[in-house]
């Protein structure tokens, strides 16, 4: 009930997190049928390119050894080897290339399918695997049905395949018997062409089929629920709360610096408690003021008070206070609209103390 439950809660496709955290485990898709498909290209193609030549070969070793039996000699068990010997070559080169290209072609259907890469999850032991109830779980359950289904549909599919290409040439079959044969090898090649033929087309819609089954199948094991996206997105994200704490320290690291330059000020902005703004100006090093440090409620407050303690002029102004709160940020060169007013305070404070010029100039 709950594996039916978990699997209804499933409705997000997998991201591209869970996919490749999957592929490192190595459970990727692999459609069995698509090895078999192309094993079958090159018995076809083994069978169209490469057995003529093989066959005419064996006619050859045939005939020989039926037209002229004398010239094998098999008076000892030595003999007898070598005949077998020499047959079991000539077989052998017959099929060789045919193992080559099916062995050839496999491997390349896997390979294409999901590159090798070493997993040694796989190879860890389990004991899960050793489970029996398990493992007849793994054997009757959709895959494994899908599985047997797809070889049944395969013999069937051969059967009926063979049955109707040789039904025609049932007699022709049993003439056979009565010619060449170099002839009959030609005969058999032929047919067996035919039914190649006819099995790479089936084996191929199966292939496709499977393909498909098999990566509907994969994704839709890997389908998440919407808990699932949400924690994966937290963490790419990173959490919340831990963000939200970074940029506190960061906030007051920052205001911890701001609030070191205020000595450095040449004279305060406030509106009594709410805000206040410090501004630095020295003819030598800018050309207009520049905000050192800006606060509200208690943070103006103490703004106030290091100005104090550091005899800077504080001047009360309410409405230029709050503008420049507003409009200026810290480290930054007030606007040419504020150019008229904070020139004459800069004014007010050079005639009221003649050394504040070179108190600024020595901070």
């Amino acid at each position: 009930m709950a594996d039916g439950e978990d699997k209804d809660s499933k409705t997000e496709a997998p991201s591209e997190k869970k996919l490749r955290d999957a592929a490192e485990k190595g459970n990727t898709p692999f459609a069995r049928e698509i090895p078999v498909f192309a094993s079958t290209v090159a018995i076809y193609l083994f069978l169209v390119f490469f057995l003529p030549g093989g066959l005419a070969r064996i006619a050859e070793t045939l005939r020989d050894l039926f037209e002229q039996p004398e010239a094998w000699d098999l008076e000892t068990s030595g003999d007898v080897v070598a005949l077998f010997s020499h047959l079991a070559w000539e077989a052998g080169a017959l099929l060789l290339p045919a193992l080559a290209m099916m062995m050839l072609f496999g491997l390349a259907a896997s390979v294409l399918q999901n590159m090798p890469s070493p997993v040694l999850e796989r190879v860890r032991p389990q004991m899960s695997r050793l489970s029996p109830m398990k493992g007849l779980g793994r054997l009757f359950g959709k895959p494994g049905l899908v599985e047997f289904g797809k070889s049944l549909i395969k013999i069937g599919v051969v059967s009926v395949i063979v049955v109707l290409v040789l039904w025609d040439d049932y007699f022709a079959a049993l003439n056979t018997m009565f010619i060449d044969p170099a002839a009959i090898l030609r005969i058999i090649a032929d047919k067996a062409s035919a039914i190649m033929m006819v099995i790479l087309f089936a084996t191929a819609a199966i292939a496709g089929i499977d393909f498909a089954w098999t990566r509907h199948h994969w994704l839709s094991e890997l389908r998440m629920t919407k808990q699932e996206v949400k924690e994966e997105h937290k963490q790419a994200q990173g959490d919340p709360i831990v963000k939200s704490r970074l940029r506190s320290i960061q906030r007051d690291r920052a205001r911890k610096r701001m609030i070191a330059s205020v000595p450095r000020a040449t004279l305060v902005i406030a509106n009594p408690t709410h805000f206040a703004v410090a501004l630095r100006y020295v003819r030598e090093e800018q050309d207009a003021p520049i905000v050192v440090a800006k606060g509200q409620d208690l943070v103006a407050l103490k703004i106030r008070e290091l100005a104090e303690q550091n005899g800077i002029p504080v001047f009360e102004d309410p409405p230029l206070a709050r503008s420049m709160f507003a409009q200026v940020s810290v480290d930054s060169v007030i606007p040419p609209v504020f150019y008229k007013a904070v020139a004459e305070l800069i004014h007010r404070v050079y005639q009221a103390s003649p050394q504040t010029r070179r108190v600024n100039e020595i901070r």
